[in-house]
């Protein structure tokens, strides 16, 4: 089983594909998406949409993971644009016919870390030790495959490393 998870941002778009199976869990590759701060939102959302295709394409994952929408009430605008990279997001899953799941920040760290207030730096420490990664990883690219682990483990894959396949 092939998970895309995608952690959703209008700056940067964390990716992740994990391959699962009854032996464990491998990273297959992952990345982020940049859009320039000076494009138009319609330019910007569109380059994640087609970025976020071509991963599906290359890589055909079976389910796509994707952070839930929350709102913090002193940033507002952030869950809105926020919203809109989700949008395009989802769109490509649903032009591929995957199945999306969403899932909480809150969630993702309490199964990842076990705890639901743990630090982007917990997180990616974290990601790096379940997935057997030597290095650093764009925290983006951590939190996508926080979630890709999430899903593979509800479905009953072990939290097993088997590999580092790459890291782009």
């Amino acid at each position: 089983m092939r998970i895309l998870g995608v952690d959703p941002g209008l700056r940067a778009t964390g990716y992740a594909v994990l391959q699962g199976s009854p032996q464990g869990v491998r990273l297959h590759v992952c990345g982020v998406i940049r859009t320039d701060d000076a494009a138009s939102l319609p330019a910007r959302l569109h380059i994640i949409h087609t970025a976020v295709v071509g991963v599906i394409t290359r890589h055909r994952p079976d389910g796509l993971a994707v952070e839930d929408l929350y709102a913090a009430q002193r940033f507002p605008r952030t869950a809105i644009l926020m919203g809109h990279v989700r949008g395009v997001v989802c769109l490509a899953a649903a032009e591929h016919e995957l199945p999306v799941d969403a899932l909480s920040p809150a969630a993702v760290k309490q199964a990842i870390s076990g705890f639901g207030g743990a630090s982007k730096s917990q997180m990616q420490s974290s990601v790096q030790r379940l997935l057997g990664i030597v290095g650093t990883v764009d925290s983006h690219a951590s939190d996508a495959a926080a979630m890709a682990l999430v899903v593979l483990s509800r479905r009953g894959v072990p939290l097993v490393t088997l590999r580092e396949e790459a890291v782009r």
